[in-house]
This record gives C-alpha cells, sequence and structure tokens, in this order.
C-alpha cells in the first residue's frame, strides 16, 4: 500500500513536475498528483494541484483538458474563497486569460459563450480591482480572430491605455501581440521596433524570446534583412524544438523553410515533430501547422519531388504529392469550422493565403546540415534535329569560344556534337569536335585526342596534330604512364619546332606542344625521379617563345602558365618569396589577356603562400581576387574550397562576422556539390567556431550539432570533434544548459585521452567538472574534478591542480563530508602551490604560483567563515571566524609580496578580514584594515572600478565600525 504523501512532498512534487519536458507524461503525473492532495484533507492543497494541472495543460498539447479543473477551481472559489491563499488567488483570476484564449482555439465552443466568458472576466476583474488591461487584450484577439478589424483597432488602443497592473501579461508576451497586430496589418518595421526589446533579451518569459523569433521570420524575409532571418531561424528553433505547446510557433520556422529554398530543413522539422500532424488538443495551432505543411509540399511538387517520400501522419508512406493534398484539406475543414462558428470567411481566407504564399527568397543557406531530396524528374525529351544552317552557327560560335578560351566553348561544341548526329562535317571540323570532346573525358581522353591527331593530318593541319598527340602525352603522364608520357612529348616537341623553322605550323600550336611538355616534366616534379631543371628549362622554353606575342589570347595565356610554373619551382626549391611574385605575376598576366578565370587557381595558390609568410592583406587580396575571377565559371566544389579560404584568411585577422559569411557560403556550395559530409561538414565546424566568437551562441550550436554527425577521425581528424565538442560546451554554457555542456566535454575528453599531449584532456575534465557542478551534480562534479586533478599534476601544472584541489574542497564542504573534508583539500592545495613555490625555475613562475596560494588562503578563509551556520552558538562562530583570519591573513601576505599587480585581490581580502573583525567586536582592528585599504588607493594605479569599488567599501566598514565603537 503506498503511503499518502504529506503537503510539503506533494509541493516538491509539483515542483519537479513542472520542470519536465512539456507533453502527456508531465500532464499525466499532474493528474495522480491531483489525487494525492485529494486524500490530504486539506483545500489548499486540492487548489494548489488543480492549479498545477492547468499549467501543464495549458503549455502541452492537450490544452482542450484545462476547462475542467478550471471550473472546478472557480466553484470551490464562489463557494468558499477563504481556502485560497494570495498566491492561488491571484492564479485563480489569472488563468482566466488562458480560458478566454483556449476557448478560441477550439472551434466547438461557441462564439456566444466566448463573449460571454469575456463578460465575466471583466466583472470579476472590476470586482478583485484590478484594471482593463488584460481584458481589452482578450477583447482584441477575439476581434482579431473572426475578422473584426475595427472592433480589434478599438480593443487594440484600449488594452495600451489601460493601465498594466498584476493581471497584464509580462512585457514579452505584450510585446509579441502587439508586434504580431502590426505585421498583420503589414507595419513589419514597427513590429520588430516593438519586438526588439524581447529579441534582445530585455523582456523574456517562458515562451519569450521563442515565439517573437518565430513571429518575426516573415517580416524579415519580406524586409530583405536575410542574415537577421536565418539567425532568428536558429535561434528560435533551438528554443521551440522541444516545447509541445508551441505548435504554432514551430509552424512559422516550418513556413520559413518553405520560403527560402530550404525545402529539404523544412523535411527534416517535419520529421523531428511526427505528432504535430495528429495533436488534436488545440484545434488552432493544427491548422496553422497543417498550412504550412501543405504549402512545403507544394513546393516539393514544383521542384519536380511529387514523388519524393515525405514525413506525414503516422500509419503510412507519404509522397509529397499526397501529402500536399491531405494537409490542404484537412486545413481547410478546420478552417471552415472556427469560419462556421464565427460567422465569417476569415480563418480560411488568412489559411488560403498562407498555403498559397510564393517563396520571398531563392536560397538563403543556413549553414545547417540537411539532407538534400533527389528530384524525380521524367527523362529529357529527345533533342530536336538541328537545320544545316543552325549547325553552321553553332560551329561558329563553338569556335568563337574555343578561340577566346572561354571555358563556355565546351558546352558550345557539345552543343555542335548534337546538332552534328547522323550528319556529315568536313574533316577539320569533325577533327575540332573529337579533340573538345577528349578535353571533357580527362582521364578517359587519350585515345579520341589521338584519333584528333589523325583527323587533323587529314584536314592539312600537321601542326594541331603534334598538339592533340601532345595533349594526349599530357593526360597518360596523369594516368601512371609518365616514362612513355615524357619520351613521346620529347620527340613531339623536336618535331613541332623543325615544323615551325619550315613554316609548316604557326606559333600556337607550336607553343601547345612546349606547354604539353612543361606539364609532363611539372607532373614529374613529385615523383621519384623528377627533375626540377628539365621542368624549368621547360617552362623557361615555353616562356621564351610565348611571351613576345602576348596580344595573341592563346600566346597570352601560354606566357602567363610558363610564369605560373616557375613560380611553383620557387616553391618547390624552398623560396616563398619569389614564387609569390611569380605567381602574382602569372595571375595579372591571365586577368590583362581577358582570361580572368584561368587566374583563380593560381590566386588561391598564392593565397595561401602568402599565409603561409604572414602576409595577411596579400592573402586576403589573392583569395578575394579568386573568388571575384571565379564566379560563373567556378563548379560548386570549387566555390566552397575558394569561400573557406577567403573565410579562414579573414578568421585569421579577427574579422569573424564576414568570415562566417564566407564559411556559410562554402557550406551551400559543398552541399550542392554534394559533399556535405566532407568538406561540407568542415565548413560547418568552422562557420560554428565564427559564430561562437561573435558570442551568437544559440547559432553556433545549432550549426556545430549539425555538423558533427558527419566529422570523422579518417576525414576531418578527430581533432576537429574533440574542437568541436568543445565548442559546444561552450555554447551550452553561455545557454545556462550545463548539464548538456558536461556531456560534450567528457565526449571530447574521452578522444583527448589517448592523445600523447594530455593537457586538452586535462582542461576538457577541468571544465565538465565545471559544468556538472554549476548542473548542481555535485558528486559527478568531485570525479571529475578528481580526474583533472590527477592529470595536472602528472602534467607537472601546479595551478590546475590547486584549482582542482579547491574546487573540490567547496563541493566536499557543502555536501556530505562536510567541512573537514574541504578544509583538508584546502590545506593540500595550499601545500601544493607553496612546495611548487619554492621550487620554481624562474621568478615569473613563482609569481603565478604565489598569485594562487593567495588565492587559495583567500578561499580558505572563505570556506571556514561560510561554515558558520545561521544557528551556530557565539563560541563556534568566534573559532570559525578566528581560523578564517589566519588564513586571510596568510592571503593578505602573498598579495603584498607581488606588489602593485596583485592590488586588487590584497585590498580585498584586507576588507573581508576587516567584516570578520568588526564580527567579532573588534571594531579598532576593522577600522585599522579599512584605512590600509584607503592608504592603498591614494597613490595607486589600479584601474579606476577597481579602485572605486574597494574605497566605497572601505568607508562602509569605517562607518560600522565607528558605530560598534560608540556602540
Amino acid at each position: 500500500m503506498s503511503q499518502v504523501m504529506d503537503f510539503d512532498s506533494l509541493r516538491q512534487a509539483m515542483a519537479d513536475n513542472y520542470q519536465q519536458p512539456e507533453g502527456p507524461a508531465r500532464n499525466a503525473r499532474a493528474e495522480q498528483l491531483l489525487a494525492e492532495a485529494e486524500k490530504l484533507g486539506i483545500p489548499l492543497a486540492v487548489i494548489e494541484a488543480l492549479g498545477h494541472q492547468l499549467q501543464v495543460y495549458n503549455y502541452s498539447s492537450e490544452k482542450d483538458k484545462m476547462f475542467v479543473p478550471f471550473a472546478r477551481l472557480l466553484r470551490m472559489w464562489d463557494e468558499r474563497p477563504e481556502d485560497f491563499d494570495e498566491y492561488e488567488a491571484h492564479s485563480l483570476h489569472w488563468v482566466f486569460k488562458w480560458m478566454s484564449a483556449g476557448m478560441l482555439g477550439q472551434p466547438h465552443v461557441p462564439l456566444a459563450s466566448i463573449e460571454k466568458w469575456l463578460g465575466e472576466m471583466e466583472h470579476r476583474y472590476r470586482l478583485a480591482g484590478y484594471s482593463e488591461r488584460a481584458v481589452r487584450s482578450a477583447e482584441f484577439n477575439i476581434a482579431a480572430h473572426v475578422g473584426d478589424l475595427e472592433r480589434a483597432e478599438r480593443a487594440y488602443a484600449a488594452w495600451l491605455a489601460a493601465d498594466r497592473d498584476a493581471m497584464a501579461d509580462c512585457h514579452a508576451c505584450e510585446l509579441h501581440d502587439q508586434g504580431w497586430w502590426q505585421s498583420r496589418k503589414g507595419e513589419d518595421e514597427r513590429a520588430l521596433q516593438l519586438w526588439r526589446p524581447v529579441l534582445e533579451g530585455e523582456h523574456v518569459c517562458a515562451h519569450e524570446p521563442h515565439a517573437a523569433l518565430a513571429s518575426s521570420l516573415l517580416p524579415l524575409l519580406r524586409l530583405g534583412r536575410l542574415d537577421e532571418a536565418r539567425a532568428h531561424h536558429l535561434r528560435g528553433l533551438r528554443l521551440v524544438r522541444d516545447m509541445e505547446s508551441m505548435r504554432s510557433s514551430y509552424a512559422d520556422h516550418v513556413e520559413f523553410c518553405a520560403l527560402t529554398g530550404n525545402e529539404a530543413r523544412g523535411l527534416e522539422l517535419l520529421a523531428e515533430r511526427p505528432a504535430y500532424f495528429t495533436d488534436s488538443g488545440e484545434p488552432r495551432s493544427k491548422l496553422n501547422f497543417l498550412a504550412v505543411v501543405a504549402l512545403l509540399m507544394d513546393r516539393l511538387v514544383e521542384r519536380g519531388l511529387g514523388d519524393q517520400v515525405v514525413p506525414g501522419p503516422a500509419g503510412r508512406e507519404w509522397t509529397a504529392r499526397e501529402l500536399a493534398v491531405h494537409a490542404r484539406g484537412e486545413a481547410l475543414a478546420l478552417a471552415a469550422r472556427f469560419d462556421a462558428r464565427n460567422g465569417t470567411p476569415y480563418v480560411g481566407e488568412r489559411t488560403r493565403e498562407r498555403m498559397d504564399r510564393r517563396p520571398l527568397v531563392d536560397r538563403l543557406p543556413l549553414g545547417v546540415r540537411a539532407t538534400r531530396p533527389a528530384p524525380v524528374a521524367p527523362p529529357p525529351p529527345p533533342a530536336p534535329r538541328a537545320e544545316e544552317r543552325d549547325l553552321a552557327d553553332l560551329l561558329a560560335e563553338a569556335r568563337r569560344l574555343a578561340d577566346a578560351l572561354d571555358p563556355a566553348a565546351m558546352d558550345a561544341w557539345t552543343a555542335v556534337a548534337r546538332a552534328a548526329q547522323g550528319g556529315e562535317l568536313d574533316p577539320r571540323d569533325q577533327a575540332d569536335l573529337v579533340d573538345h570532346e577528349a578535353m571533357s573525358r580527362g582521364p578517359e581522353g587519350v585515345e579520341l585526342f589521338e584519333r584528333a591527331a589523325e583527323l587533323y593530318l587529314a584536314a592539312g593541319d600537321p601542326g594541331e596534330a603534334l598538339a592533340a598527340r601532345a595533349r594526349a602525352a599530357f593526360v597518360r603522364s596523369l594516368t601512371g604512364r609518365p616514362e612513355e608520357a615524357l619520351e613521346t612529348v620529347t620527340a613531339l616537341r623536336a618535331e613541332a619546332l623543325a615544323l615551325y623553322e619550315a613554316g609548316g605550323t604557326g606559333l600556337g600550336q607550336t607553343a601547345s606542344v612546349l606547354v604539353g611538355r612543361a606539364r609532363v616534366l611539372m607532373n614529374r616534379l613529385h615523383e621519384e625521379g623528377g627533375d626540377a631543371g628539365a621542368a624549368e628549362e621547360a617552362a623557361r622554353e615555353l616562356l621564351a617563345f610565348a611571351g613576345p606575342h602576348t596580344a595573341d589570347v592563346r600566346l597570352a595565356s601560354r606566357a602567363a602558365e610558363a610564369r605560373a610554373m616557375l613560380g611553383e619551382l620557387a616553391l618547390h626549391a624552398g623560396d616563398p618569396r619569389t614564387g609569390a611574385e611569380l605567381l602574382a605575376r602569372a595571375a595579372e598576366e591571365y586577368v590583362a589577356a581577358g582570361l580572368p578565370w584561368f587566374a583563380v587557381e593560381y590566386e588561391a595558390r598564392l593565397a595561401g603562400v602568402a599565409r603561409q609568410l604572414g602576409d595577411a592583406e596579400s592573402a586576403e587580396r589573392a583569395a578575394r581576387a579568386a573568388l571575384e575571377h571565379g564566379q560563373g565559371h567556378l563548379e560548386p566544389i570549387g566555390q566552397a574550397q575558394l569561400h573557406l579560404q577567403v573565410a579562414e584568411v579573414l578568421a585569421a585577422s579577427g574579422r569573424f562576422p564576414e568570415a562566417a559569411g564566407h564559411a556559410l557560403e562554402a557550406a551551400h556550395w559543398a552541399d550542392e556539390a554534394g559533399e556535405g559530409p566532407t568538406l561540407g561538414a568542415w565548413a560547418r565546424h568552422q562557420l560554428g567556431g565564427f559564430l561562437l566568437r561573435q558570442g551568437r551562441f544559440a547559432e553556433a550550436a545549432e550549426v556545430l550539432e549539425s555538423a558533427l554527425p558527419d566529422l570523422t577521425a579518417e576525414t576531418h581528424g578527430d581533432g576537429a570533434i574533440v574542437q568541436t565538442q568543445w565548442w559546444l560546451g561552450d555554447c551550452h554554457t553561455q545557454l545556462g544548459e550545463h548539464r548538456d555542456a558536461a556531456e560534450r566535454w567528457l565526449r571530447a575528453a574521452e578522444i583527448a585521452r589517448h592523445w600523447p599531449d594530455q593537457r586538452d584532456h586535462a582542461m576538457l575534465a577541468h571544465l565538465a567538472a565545471e559544468a556538472l557542478g554549476r548542473a548542481d551534480l555535485p558528486a559527478e562534479a568531485d570525479r571529475a574534478y578528481a580526474r583533472a586533478g590527477d592529470l595536472w599534476r602528472e602534467l607537472g601544472n601546479t595551478p590546475g591542480l590547486v584549482r582542482a584541489l579547491r574546487a573540490r574542497a567547496w563541493l566536499a564542504a557543502g555536501g556530505e563530508a562536510g567541512l573537514a573534508a574541504g578544509r583538508e583539500l584546502m590545506a593540500e592545495a595550499a601545500r601544493e602551490c607553496s612546495a611548487a613555490a619554492d621550487d620554481a625555475a624562474d621568478d615569473d613562475a613563482r609569481a603565478r604560483l604565489i598569485t594562487e596560494l593567495g588565492h587559495t588562503h583567500r578561499q580558505f578563509g572563505d570556506l571556514v567563515a561560510r561554515s558558520v551556520g545561521d544557528d551556530a552558538d557565539e563560541e563556534a562562530m568566534h573559532a570559525a571566524f578566528e581560523e578564517a583570519l589566519t588564513h586571510l591573513a596568510e592571503a593578505i601576505a602573498a598579495f603584498a609580496y607581488l606588489g602593485a599587480g596583485a592590488l586588487g585581490s590584497r585590498t580585498a581580502a584586507e576588507l573581508a578580514a576587516g567584516w570578520l573583525e568588526a564580527d567579532l567586536g573588534r571594531p579598532d582592528e576593522a577600522a585599522a584594515r579599512a584605512r590600509a585599504v584607503l592608504a592603498a588607493y591614494e597613490d595607486a594605479g589600479d584601474d579606476a572600478e577597481t579602485a572605486e569599488a574597494r574605497k566605497a567599501e572601505a568607508e562602509r566598514l569605517l562607518g560600522v565600525a565607528a558605530a560598534r565603537q560608540d556602540g
């Protein structure tokens, strides 16, 4: 037979339950606790348990359950108001507002009943002496819901005009609702102004800024403030993700994804909350959710993803097309129920408007990982046959682009190949077509280059035939046949030069052979047997041949490439400055020739070399130039790499906001390239670190958490994993999530414990211990501090060891072990400090250790003094304070030894001792210590804020001492 709770235990159980996550389990526990309250036979216990039930129902998906306990509470109030204490009487009137909003969200409750309830609320508030502010706010919500906009405006004005009193919603909630109304009217700037104190943390509550962040997304998008919208999505989603009662705010985040090209992210959000499809306790929030589900599904269908399997109501598999129809139908059916109840078409109109919204941004990278769905599209129709005239035009365009070395030439030749299917081309056209197809094949192009050479010979162009064969040789050198390639290209060089001397070919074809030979030799540099001298000779020959003829774009390209080769050779020889100069000049020559896309590779290389040389300015300039010159020409993976390079260059000079922007782009382009788990994960890792350094902790945590699943020791190194967990621990700490912080740091420590250098292991164990202490887990914190202390001892890091011992002393003194254990740990810390200071290798090390010794004695004194409870007798208090004074005296001596650098610490210890002297009934000694502090700051150059605070405290101590002397 279970034991009946007493009233105090019941209250503690209700408090514990309220701290649990929102949802049915918390609600069921509240129902059990009401049953326990009824067993006590104490009316106030039942009242408090009913109030607890109301709270948990209101903040859950079962809002429809809260009307029954409220009706019972109201009946109890009407029958015996004396059973309610002041707090419960206030709470009863407070939840009148919840009833009004709750009825509005239930379409089966008649509008007349809601209006009657509003009158009842107004009457009872007037009787209780409350202002009309909460009543007019409730009236505004009713009018806005049914679409009576004139009444809504009148009620809104009356709401703001009425006095704020104990029944008014908190500032944060009121500002949210006011901003929502302005946004509804299209006054987005005004809405954001109203929300600003909430968004910036000036006014907060259990559900704010959660709701304001969600509501701000659409206004920010409409205003084009995309960076803020992204930040609010990342911050806000983190806040509402685990709060069951915030389905409407969650829906705002899904809508944001649908309107910004982030459909994949939207699908992941739906998958995280399957119950939102079916929870029926609050129909209004269900309507909001289903409307944005329909919007998201329509976007997927438009993108050719109608057959994509998507998350939906449990019990079957859904495609986007099927869920679009289902969600729209369910949303409109719910809207119709509200409109039937309200007698207006307003809810249905608003629902249709929301479902039919068009995207506001084509692409807004979020920086977080999202699995991109694969489009399911019909096969492309066969290409139409081109007329002969069309083929001639295509050939002319392809040749024009090829002569200009435009990257679009490859696509142009592909168009020629399609148009020429089944037709006849003359040998020269056929040769050019095969040659460009070979270029597009990469390592598989050797045979096609040889075929192109045959066609060039047939067309009477032996020089171009030699060039095609040189291209084939270079491909061979890349595919494991370097010796054969070198032998071939050496022979081709001799033939080409002889042919050129005889007038049988031109500059361009001969330069093509020379560049082929130089490329083969450069490719061999990093292989055994590579000849740097031969490569340099080939590059200089190419430069001498092409350099005088840079008016021809092809020859200008060859000369620039030769210069870049010489730069790479200088780097290979260990001369980075010369290498950087040559690479920079090569890039400039490409740009001057109108070929900026060829400069990209060398500018990116130059940025890396400049960083190694410590030339941050040149590194940034080169990286930005590479990004600029690559626009419109680079593949997604190239875009990702360049953005990441720019980000790293900017971060090295501390410009983290701009670095974050480029890391964000890098993550996006890596995802586009299908490299999300590799380069994308690294970019997200970097982005999270940049956001952390800006103090944007919630955003950083979202990004880092999305990076972590893809980071692997094999691809990214275990250091990246440890750093990500470390940063996440920092984020959790700043967000007040101390248990999560400890878990992150312990996971990182588990990896770092295998590293040869154990400093990171020790620091992570220490950080985890601090977090466990802040999470009110003293036993776990003590174990972590002990582990950290052992590691610090092994490393010979006495300050770290001493800090761990001091922390353990405080935990022990405040726990079951008691003051004796705390005293022993603090004494051990002091002994470690003293011994290490005696053996210090230099004055700086000794000063650091004496500083720690001073802090140890200061904390020792505080520990002993604070051990005196309010119920301690005078003798025990006197003994503890005397003991504390001895430690404070040691602290003062240590800080005095350190001189002016420790003045602030010395005077703080002096004042602490002075207060103890006063408490021991020794006003003369207390006054002397106060005067010593004032004297210390007469000529001191310590920071003004500390000095003023110390002097002010010393004056207060003097006043207390004087009063006690007079007494």
